[in-house]
């Protein structure tokens, strides 16, 4: 017999108390990775409602620190739950920083905030900004008339990140009042600027909806984006999508009867944050992992998965079987990103966003993905941007937005070898107004956290 809803959390915030998770971080059992082993025991044993997110709350809280997971072995059973991970640092070395070992340990270990398979993941209490949540078919020049909104509506923007897949758009844009430097509180603002947005995502698209939505709570970005793309089908491919089939993840699905699981097998190229990325989807697609291994030592990542809908149930149709497999092919796309990358740094100030969209916009290049940061005072853009009309970028472009921008705050990558500096050093070095002269210290900028992870 089950007791009420309050009962149970009191119940099991005891239990915690009496068997807390245990963490062991083992720098000794590999050779080139750090181990990490999570065990816990389940206060209502295992059940799919039970467990249901658990493994997402381990591997975000690995993922937010920016850690490369190389092997996991994922397992259930009477009861306990063990989850052995092989991590890295950005440089492929074991993990060292005491500091990140300790936030480990806190995070998932006796202060975790394991104590409700309900909770919310990646969110927490914020008043210092207010959260946009954008959604709409993508065009070219959309994220520059976004900014162009914002700005005149006098919204700084401190924070944002924004996918297109698909044809669609999302983004997740963190902005305070310019009078003010805090959080957008006005009525009638916040209604003018979901209003305006609203007009701007939907275009002269009428078949597929736009969607704004403001709040003032802290979001965690990249979790919120693949909810908001899912909820926007965006796995749903137009009938006439030719992309090359070896380019897209392989990925399988069957039932193992005599256990009741369904087994998910997928096969796609290596990248930072892969795991998440599935796990984020299963977990938003309501299956539970109760099994699982993951290798991704080498270039191309195999995951395996036995899973059970949250209702106990394995998949019971090839519409649900198919519908698996285009969730997870979508999952992994949206993160990969075509054409350049582009990367500025330089004093951060109202209407930068605007004016850096707008030369991308006149120079015929539309953005596939973004990713602004504000680190004390300095604004850290990514931009991977491909021509609009489905052409190489030249570099006569790149010469314009150079001259546009500064050449001091620009750097291009993964360029073809025309569009390379003339001078070797520019090539491989970041000119960001002098600041950094050489690759090293470009590693330390990147380590000091101002600069997110390649992803």
């Amino acid at each position: 017999m089950r007791f009420s809803n309050d009962m149970d959390d009191e119940y099991e915030k005891l239990f915690r108390r009496l068997n807390p998770p245990r963490v062991v971080i083992d720098n000794e059992a590999c050779k080139n990775a750090t181990v990490i082993r999570v065990r816990f025991l389940s206060f209502f044993g295992v059940d799919s409602a039970n467990i249901h997110g658990k493994l997402l709350e381990v591997v975000q809280v690995l993922t937010d620190l920016n850690l490369i997971i190389t092997k996991a072995y994922i397992s259930s059973d009477g009861g306990w739950f063990m989850d052995v991970f092989n991590v890295t640092d950005q440089d492929g070395k074991k993990v060292i920083d005491e500091a990140i070992l300790d936030y480990i340990t806190k995070s998932l270990g006796t202060e975790s905030c394991f104590t409700s398979s309900t909770r919310s993941f990646g969110v927490k209490q914020s008043v210092d900004h207010t959260a946009i949540e954008l959604t709409g078919s993508d065009r070219p020049g959309l994220l520059s008339e976004v900014s162009a909104v914002l700005t005149h509506l006098k919204c700084n923007v401190l924070n944002a990140e924004v996918w297109t897949h698909n044809m669609r758009a999302a983004a997740v844009m963190q902005v305070t009042d310019e009078e003010t430097g805090s959080a957008i509180i006005d009525p009638e603002k916040l209604s003018r600027i979901k209003e305006l947005l609203c007009n701007v995502l939907k275009g002269s698209n009428k078949s597929r909806g736009a969607k704004t939505v403001v709040s003032h709570g802290f979001t965690h970005i990249e979790r919120r984006l693949h909810q908001m793309m899912f909820a926007d089908r965006d796995y749903e491919r137009a009938s006439n999508d030719e992309l090359n089939e070896k380019q897209r993840p392989h990925v399988s699905v069957v039932n193992w009867h005599e256990k009741d699981y369904s087994v998910i097998t997928i096969r796609s190229k290596d990248r930072p944050k892969l795991l998440f990325d599935t796990v984020c989807t299963l977990t938003d697609m309501e299956y539970v992992v109760f099994h699982a291994n993951i290798d991704a030592e080498g270039p191309e990542a195999h995951q395996e998965y036995y899973v059970k809908h949250v209702d106990g149930s394995p998949v019971k149709s090839e519409a649900e079987r198919q519908r698996i497999i285009q969730c997870l092919e979508a999952a992994i796309e949206r993160r990969v990103s075509e054409g350049l990358k582009l990367e500025l740094c330089t004093v951060d100030r109202i209407g930068l966003l605007s004016d850096v969209t707008r030369i991308f916009r006149e120079n015929s290049l539309t953005v596939t993905r973004a990713e602004v940061t504000t680190r004390a005072g300095k604004a850290v853009n990514t931009f991977y941007v491909s021509d609009a009309s489905g052409y190489p970028v030249d570099a006569k472009t790149i010469d314009s937005i150079r001259q546009a921008t500064g050449q001091t705050i620009l750097k291009v990558k993964g360029s073809p070898e025309e569009l390379k500096p003339v001078s070797q050093e520019s090539s491989t070095s970041f000119l960001f107004g002098g600041l950094f002269k050489s690759k090293s210290k470009s590693r330390s900028f990147v380590n000091s956290g101002l600069v997110k992870s390649n992803s």
